[in-house]
């Protein structure tokens, strides 16, 4: 299956993959409670490059079935692509989380999987299911303790491989479960179905996520002037455990001025060489996913000169600048490592095995 690439679309997905090398080295090597210095800085990325990617993830399937929404004709197949692909994702996400227990490739399955039925339906039913997959979250909240299963302590989920564990760390309290972020993935597929080729749609989603992510932060530096119930303000200001609404809107708002930015900025992919070979890395996220929870957090450890251990979250963290100029320089690397592959190969390494092993 053909799909017509916006370049603006993949240099998103390359600026959302620098914002997880800065998200994951930190979470590893740094301190990711701080809130102070350029520990502040780092953690600010916090959450919003895992939703951004999520959004555009949602976008990219509904771009690739587009021409499916007008010919009726190829539904089916479309349909089982997504599938088959989802499927890939769900399997090799749980084998890579052997290694990486915040693994989001299998979650990305999950949402896949049940966005594969919701493919051709009017965009308002993707908005008001985004809004439903919310609600649940809030309603399992309310009836089973969210820290069920985790130990905050090291951030490691005791009961994963169990049934039970299993299907509540899925569908409730894990990393990005699909209660409620399978939001963020149909409000991709809806922004998907947008008319990018005109140059509002760009404008407007960037006024609209700025104008939404600065009232919100306003709202909630205002509420710090109060005197306000704890469980308000835990609620106004929990950040990505748990996923709360006010967490969704801040960070879905965010995306979406990123989103519009990139889109806007990528008409110019043409003229400007390193613009080009930006989006050649974004095109490649699942291949620089992989690597840099691999290859680069082994680089990190041999800077430090830490080990890859399970008891390396309890130890002091390593600087913040390390860290940061780690990840641009990593993600340099990456992008030179893009343009260089893209010169001999159409697609990355895990996007040549994801389209083989399903044969789309």
């Amino acid at each position: 299956m053909k799909t017509h690439r916006i370049p603006g679309f993949d240099l998103a997905r390359a600026y959302a993959i620098f914002g997880m090398f800065i998200v994951n080295f930190n979470t590893v090597f740094g301190n990711v409670t701080s809130q102070e210095g350029l520990f502040g800085l780092l953690n600010a990325f916090n959450g919003n490059s895992s939703v951004l990617f999520v959004i555009l993830a949602g976008m990219g399937v509904s771009l690739m079935t587009s021409q499916a929404l007008l010919q009726p004709q190829q539904q089916p197949q479309s349909k089982a692509i997504v599938l088959k692909r989802s499927w890939f994702l769900f399997v090799f996400g749980l084998l890579f989380f052997l290694w990486w227990p915040a693994d989001i490739l299998h979650f990305y399955g999950g949402y896949m999987h049940l966005a594969a039925f919701l493919l051709f339906v009017p965009r308002s039913t993707l908005l008001w299911t985004a809004f439903g997959a919310i609600l649940v979250f809030h309603l399992l909240w309310l009836f089973i303790p969210y820290d069920t299963g985790w130990d905050f302590q090291t951030f490691a989920y005791q009961d994963f491989w169990t049934v039970t564990g299993f299907l509540r760390n899925t569908f409730y309290n894990g990393w990005n479960p699909i209660f409620p972020w399978l939001a963020f993935f149909l409000l991709g597929m809806f922004l998907g179905r947008l008319n990018w080729q005109k140059h509002q749609t760009a404008q407007q989603t960037i006024t609209i996520g700025a104008l939404v992510y600065v009232l919100f932060r306003v709202f909630q530096y205002l509420l710090t002037l109060r005197d306000i119930h704890p469980d308000i303000k835990l609620y106004m200001n929990a950040d990505y455990l748990p996923p709360f609404l006010p967490f969704m809107l801040s960070t879905a708002s965010f995306s979406l001025f990123i989103i519009g930015l990139s889109i806007a900025l990528g008409k110019r992919a043409e003229e400007k060489t390193w613009l080009r070979v930006v989006v050649q890395t974004g095109q490649m996220t699942l291949s620089h996913y992989c690597l840099h929870l691999t290859l680069g957090l082994w680089g990190l450890a041999c800077l430090s000169g830490k080990s890859l251990s399970l008891d390396l979250i309890l130890q002091p963290p390593s600087s913040a600048w390390l860290i940061l100029g780690y990840a641009l320089g990593y993600f340099l690397l990456t992008v030179i490592f893009s343009a260089l592959w893209r010169r001999h190969f159409s697609l990355g390494p895990m996007e040549w095995l994801m389209r083989k092993l399903t044969k789309t």
